[in-house]
């Protein structure tokens, strides 16, 4: 996910966040998500980004005053770790119109989202799979959990080696685990040069420099695994009320 400044400005603007199933998606919704994802994304092709779409189960649609201006894609399946049966949250693609950076309204439907999923299974946490190929994506981690994998103020090594396990099972011999990135042999899609550099001002945030480290070849595609519990122990004070709110409004996507 992509945010940024101007929280201020984006107070007086109205926006919608809202889940839909892949398939109720019409060929317009299709089309200009993909319009939108090609602006800020190169690499990369309609037929591409259509099938990496058709892979996933559902989307995170943000709109303002009606008009598309970010999305967010998820996979939901389950995997099996240490004997039991694991739920998956794995985001896709993602982005939003760099005018629009700065609001919340898509970060907060998918706590709430993740929050609906919880409540139908209390017994076992979601895990939250990413792949990261920007560095304002990463910063979602430390501001959302209090442990995740990578962190660069503790080592992680249960997530380390779940996150290892599934990344082998989606991308096989294309994910390294020595460096925890998924290294393509070319680029299926990054971020273009304007906007995925970080400025001078973010690059003095610890965060940011830990992520370009992490992940130096950011700009030929390499994707970061990050892995993070998604549940209300593990969520700072912001997070987890958005994400209790789901749990108990019993809300059902569209």
């Amino acid at each position: 996910m992509i945010v940024g400044a101007g929280v201020a400005e984006m107070r007086t603007k109205n926006y919608e966040a809202k889940f839909r199933t892949v398939g109720s998606l019409s060929h317009k919704e299709r089309a200009d998500m993909a319009r939108l994802y090609l602006t800020y994304y190169g690499n990369a092709d309609k037929a591409t980004f259509f099938r990496d779409l058709d892979a996933k189960t559902e989307v995170d649609l943000l709109y303002c005053r009606g008009e598309l201006v970010g999305f967010s894609t998820l996979l939901l399946y389950d995997t099996e770790w240490k004997g039991q049966t694991v739920p998956i949250a794995y985001s896709g693609d993602t982005i939003v119109h760099r005018s629009h950076w700065g609001q919340q309204a898509l970060s907060s439907e998918w706590l709430r989202r993740m929050g609906r999923l919880s409540a139908d299974n209390l017994s076992i946490s979601i895990y939250w799979f990413l792949l990261v190929k920007g560095h304002r994506t990463y910063r979602f981690m430390p501001s959302f959990a209090y442990e995740f994998y990578p962190d660069s103020n503790a080592d992680q090594p249960d997530l380390k080696l779940f996150a290892d396990q599934i990344a082998a099972e989606k991308f096989g011999k294309d994910y390294n685990p020595t460096t925890g990135l998924v290294e393509f042999d070319s680029s299926l899609g990054n971020l273009k040069e304007e906007i995925a550099y970080p400025s001078g001002k973010e690059l003095k945030n610890p965060v940011v420099r830990f992520f370009m480290k992490k992940n130096p070849n950011y700009m030929k595609g390499h994707e970061l695994v990050c892995l993070c519990r998604v549940a209300p122990d593990n969520l700072k004070p912001f997070a987890r009320r958005i994400f209790e709110t789901g749990m108990t409004n019993g809300e059902q996507q569209s």
